[in-house]
């Protein structure tokens, strides 16, 4: 299919929907954009409207920060590693808490450009609620992977768009927050909902080992290769008790998200101290049955830190004062060190920037 008759089709979609409001859309139409838009008709918006992103209180974005701070320390790695995947793309990465409010941007965003800068900033409201149909609300919503391209988004103003997403899963199996590949005026690329769900996989793995345990267990079936985001992780202490796992091993156990997977002896049917002896012998991949009948590979290795978690996941908190700060010095740099940009796109003052960074005033 062409890219014109992408459009073309996507414009029928808008037509039989938004304007005749169609009891039933276009078969082509992705039915996460159609549950979408009905949503925002529910709502009363109309796609004509114009909209503001509009930043949340300042108060609201520093407690956003400082309560997902576990999320910005395992996202940021994995988001410097986006920028090679899509080097000559002109997308760029945002993630949201699980409100959809942005709490980081990385990527080449055109702060000259309004369309990026009004949506690449921290503090932005970006839900379903605040600008319709979005990526980042829908992903939200549906709590899947999306692929959303120029007017599958409801305003006409978000029309310019083109973006993929994925949910990102806590390891108490809550929706923490998504991550979201934005383009604007860009050449479609759906490739990247894979990119984007391998994405916030890895940001799921980094969470989960963050959490304090003395053996990782990473899982697989039988047969398959160990080392890569596929594989199930489980976080033991030194008692058995499991203090996290990523989906992948939920589902590969058959535990409930968001139950608590309590003692290893109820996942595994061999002694607690049977994974431990297989972690100090360094045997590599063993393979373990359960209680269901089935086996499962399993990869066991100490955490040479003890109870504590890995460094790039443990300790407490950021300071505020260093997110803040950290947070001004990135939107300078955004900005070539154009501080009156900079303090636009933050939606503060520059005399606050150059308080916030004891930089002497200049004519930026």
């Amino acid at each position: 299919m062409s890219h014109q008759q992408r459009l073309a089709l996507i414009e029928q979609a808008r037509k039989a929907v938004l304007d005749t409001r169609a009891p039933q859309a276009p078969p082509l139409l992705a039915p996460w954009v159609e549950r979408s838009w009905r949503r925002c008709l529910e709502l009363g918006f109309e796609p004509r409207h114009h909209i503001a992103f509009d930043a949340v209180a300042t108060s609201t974005m520093r407690h956003a920060i400082e309560a997902n701070q576990p999320l910005l320390r395992a996202a940021a790695p994995v988001i410097q590693s986006l920028s090679r995947a899509m080097a000559h793309t002109r997308y760029f990465a945002i993630l949201t808490d699980a409100r959809g409010l942005v709490i980081d941007v990385n990527g080449p965003v055109d702060r000259h450009n309004p369309q990026a800068s009004s949506i690449a900033r921290v503090g932005v409201d970006l839900s379903e609620r605040a600008v319709g149909t979005t990526a980042i609300g829908t992903t939200l919503a549906e709590l899947q992977p999306v692929w959303l391209h120029r007017g599958e988004h409801f305003y006409d103003d978000t029309s310019v768009y083109s973006c993929a997403g994925a949910p990102i899963w806590g390891p108490d199996g809550q929706c923490v927050g998504m991550l979201d590949l934005t383009g604007v005026n860009v050449i479609e690329q759906p490739a990247l909902k894979h990119l984007v769900t391998q994405s916030a996989r890895s940001i799921e793995n980094a969470l989960a080992m963050a959490r304090p345990h003395r053996l990782l267990l990473c899982l697989n079936w039988p047969g398959r290769v160990h080392g890569d985001d596929s594989d199930g992780l489980v976080c033991v202490d030194a008692d058995g008790n499991v203090t996290a796992l990523n989906r992948p091993a939920a589902e590969m156990l058959g535990v409930v998200p968001g139950l608590s997977p309590g003692h290893c002896s109820e996942l595994f049917a061999v002694p607690v101290e049977t994974l431990f002896d297989a972690a100090r012998a360094q045997r590599g991949p063993v393979e373990v049955p359960l209680w269901s009948g089935l086996r499962l590979s399993v990869l066991a290795q100490l955490n040479q830190g003890g109870e504590r978690a890995p460094v790039h996941g443990a300790g407490h908190g950021v300071p505020l004062k260093d997110v803040e700060t950290a947070l001004i010095r990135k939107a300078v740099e955004d900005a070539r060190g154009n501080v009156k940009e900079a303090a636009r796109a933050l939606g503060i003052s520059r005399a606050t920037v150059y308080r916030k960074l004891g930089a002497p005033r200049d004519r930026g």
